[in-house]
């Protein structure tokens, strides 16, 4: 039975193993095997290799080698972030995120919460921005550290992360961003930034899923979140994961260079599929801020139908795309980011995003414009009566809250980090 063709549009979810990276990869599944741990010339050959994946994931975050540590993924990296700064200042027990980020701090944030710690989830503006003096207002002598996410998965919104840095430096309070979704998309310089600790993932930048690093800047106290041997300097026990380490090094390799093209071609496809959205489907919105923004993001709500009919009926042609995070997949109640933007929960449920990515091309842009439009009518035309009408407008680019949208069911968001 021959394959049908995928046209793909979510990339923040995961991205396609890029063909150069599963050929850097293979040898280390094959005639590479050996324990990089082990004493001998088989296994300390292996280890000169995961050193020079590092060095090439620390060039694309312009660190030293010595301050990456590979972890399983990009939640691992953000939970042990913030368990190291805790556990790093005994005395300092209050942490400050945000209540947009991605599920890895917001659920762990309420672990926290559970074990005595006290954590401020910061609201944001309508368009998913974060007001910099309340940030400031709310750190405290006991604040531990700050964690805030460079770029949200969902809507694509950017938060001022070198300003945020600074502020956290200026009071003496550590700072971490998860900053999964940037690779590829922006330029990342932790020495500019100013950031103690970031986040990565592979599998966002067209490396195999499991594998993801946290850099910890020179001279940051740091408390392992697993222990065992000696792995990783001390810094996370647990045999290497070498093939993905292999890979992870040849995709930040790749990624590199192709951020011009993400802030052009596919910036160009996003806008063309945006635009013609928002222009011939009536009751359409854009989430979040227009910039600043990922090239690559664009979420729409879709007023009167619910996201998951909407994907569903997309599969049907062949087409992907999400409402969110998948990390949340099957839960009932909307999007917390679309809810702390203050989008009804109706409406939110409505949402659907599109993430498009370096193997996207203009024909799957025109294919999904082709699809999309009757997708909606057939679906609103199924909704009750003045469904919706009662949202009061034809087009807009920014949301009005508040306006109720009638609904299915909820719908599916990202994979994890």
């Amino acid at each position: 039975m021959s394959q049908h063709k995928i046209y793909y549009f979510d990339n923040n979810a995961t991205t396609r193993v890029a063909p150069e990276v599963l050929e850097a990869m293979l040898p280390y599944l094959t005639e590479e095997w050996g324990n990089p741990s082990s004493a001998y010339g088989f296994g300390n050959r292996i280890a000169k290799h995961i050193e020079h994946a590092r060095q090439n994931v620390a060039n694309l975050i312009n660190a030293e080698p010595r301050e990456i540590v590979f972890t399983s993924c990009g939640t691992e990296s953000n939970n042990t972030a913030i368990q190291s700064s805790l556990l790093c200042n005994p005395g300092k027990r209050h942490v400050i995120t945000t209540a947009v980020e991605h599920s890895a701090n917001i659920k762990f944030g309420q672990f926290l919460q559970k074990h005595s710690y006290d954590v401020t989830f910061l609201p944001v503006e309508p368009d998913g921005s974060l007001d910099l003096h309340l940030l400031e207002t709310s750190i405290r002598p006991d604040t531990a550290v700050v964690s805030v996410m460079w770029a949200n998965n969902e809507t694509g919104v950017l938060f001022p992360i070198e300003e945020i840095a600074a502020l956290c430096r200026s009071k003496g309070v550590l700072f971490h961003t998860d900053a999964v979704q940037a690779p590829g998309k922006l330029k990342i310089d932790v020495k500019s930034l100013g950031v103690d600790l970031l986040s990565l993932s592979g599998h966002k930048l067209h490396a195999p899923k499991g594998i993801g690093l946290l850099y910890v800047k020179r001279r940051t106290k740091f408390q392992p979140y697993i222990i065992g041997g000696h792995q990783e300097r001390g810094k996370r026990g647990g045999t290497e994961n070498v093939a993905s380490v292999i890979a992870f090094g040849r995709a930040a390799e790749l990624v590199m260079g192709r951020i011009d093209d993400e802030n052009s071609r596919v910036r160009r496809m996003r806008d063309r599929l945006e635009n013609s959205v928002l222009s011939t489907i009536p009751n359409t919105i854009r989430t979040g801020a227009k910039e600043p923004r990922l090239p690559n993001t664009s979420n729409i709500a879709f007023d009167g139908v619910e996201a998951e009919a909407i994907l569903m009926l997309l599969d049907q042609v062949g087409i992907c795309a999400s409402s969110g995070s998948a990390c949340t997949t099957g839960a009932l109640d909307p999007s917390h980011v679309l809810t702390a933007m203050g989008l009804s929960p109706t409406r939110a449920r409505g949402c659907v995003r599109f993430s498009l990515g370096f193997y996207n091309s203009d024909k799957d842009v025109d294919y999904l414009l082709g699809h999309l439009p009757p997708i909606i009518q057939r679906l609103r035309a199924m909704a009750p009566a003045n469904a919706v009408e009662r949202t009061g407008h034809k087009h807009s680019s920014t949301p009005e809250h508040g306006e109720e949208a009638q609904g299915m069911a909820a719908g599916s968001r990202e994979s994890p980090q």
